[in-house]
């Protein structure tokens, strides 16, 4: 916006993006990453770009089925609040919320102690600071406690915090977003550059961190530009949406390491060549056929490998088949065997392969 001079944009963006930090692989926090963005620039009337950002998410997440997911809001402007009524240093702002924003993973008592001992903090101060991050609740409820607490009422700022916070809510009840919202003083994000309003989207019960995130921005823009252009956006971890999704599939047994429909395995020795000309039957039929690389895999070696790999047909050549032109296939679904003559083999393990579902585990 900066470069072109542009004034208000609303726009959609997936590109490849960097992290500075150190990856968490397992979590699907990688270094290098995709992101979806949608951002919504200008000078528009409050609240209504922010309403309409956090219900975009909401629908994204909703259209992916990754399950049950809560959006945390807050407000840098309560953050600000919070730090001076608690008597702490501006200075420290940045890094006592690097503290506080990891109360969605760390008790209280540890947060505490990172914040008088590494923060230089004083115990009243953490006391207070205590007492602004435990609201957390529906945000109807939230918000009416807050007024009723009158915790806010020495500063003016953070009154007209609550009147904006009840803007957003007014906006996202009518276009019935609210339900999926957690109104949360503990989340603080670690990114200074937020001015308002504030969120990320966490999937219910993991421990895969966010997986989307964003807030208003108003002073980016001009940073490049010298001219302040508000804006309010959210970003989406496409790989960790991958990863949350891979693993709901592998868990209800939708995806497999292999296209493999059918093993082709021996009982006996010197039977390579055999298998391989049954292979080449298969492959040349179109069928996702496999054998293993080995002279004269055991039974029971080639039995694991396609119950390992999820392949749901496996069919056994021995010298008894050979020599009555038959081979004998088992379901490893059902378990149930079918013994095929060799003229019709590549149409019945066609029937077969339609029959049987894909197959994960041996206990299955």
């Amino acid at each position: 916006m900066a470069t072109e001079r542009l004034h208000q944009i609303k726009r959609f963006h997936m590109a490849k993006v960097y992290r500075r930090d150190q990856p968490q692989m397992n979590k699907g926090r990688f270094r290098e990453f995709y992101q979806c963005d949608f951002d919504i620039a200008g000078d528009y009337a409050p609240m209504i770009p922010d309403a309409e950002v956090l219900s975009v998410v909401q629908e994204i997440l909703q259209a992916l089925e990754i399950g049950q997911f809560t959006v945390k809001v807050n407000n840098r402007k309560f953050l600000d609040a919070m730090v001076e009524l608690a008597g702490c240093e501006r200075r420290k702002f940045k890094t006592i919320c690097s503290s506080i924003d990891k109360l969605d993973k760390e008790p209280w008592e540890k947060v505490k102690a990172e914040l008088i001992n590494q923060k230089g903090l004083t115990e009243t101060m953490t006391d207070k600071l205590h007492r602004f991050v435990q609201f957390q609740g529906k945000p109807w409820e939230l918000l009416a406690e807050l007024k009723a607490s009158k915790v806010f009422d020495d500063h003016e700022v953070a009154q007209q915090t609550l009147a904006e916070m009840e803007l957003l809510f007014t906006y996202l009840d009518s276009m019935g977003r609210l339900d999926n919202i957690l109104f949360d003083f503990s989340l603080a994000r670690g990114l200074d550059y937020y001015t308002g309003l504030i969120y990320e989207a966490v999937l219910t019960g993991s421990d895969r961190g966010s997986i989307a995130g964003g807030g208003r921005y108003d002073g980016l823009v001009g940073m490049f530009s010298g001219k302040n252009i508000p804006a309010v956006g959210v970003s989406i971890g496409i790989e960790r949406v991958f990863s949350i999704l891979e693993k709901k599939a592998e868990e209800e047994k939708q995806i497999r390491a292999t296209k493999t429909q059918i093993l082709i395995a021996q009982v006996g020795k010197n039977l390579t060549a055999e298998r391989m000309k049954i292979l080449g039957e298969l492959w040349r039929a179109g069928i996702c056929a496999e054998t293993m690389y080995l002279d004269n895999p055991k039974p029971a070696k080639q039995l694991d490998f396609a119950f390992e790999n999820g392949i749901p047909l496996i069919m056994w050549i021995g010298e008894d088949e050979i020599a009555k032109r038959v081979v004998k296939v088992k379901s490893l679904s059902y378990q149930e065997e079918y013994f095929i003559d060799r003229s019709d083999m590549v149409a019945k393990v066609r029937d077969l392969i339609a029959l049987n579902p894909i197959l994960l585990t041996q206990e299955q």
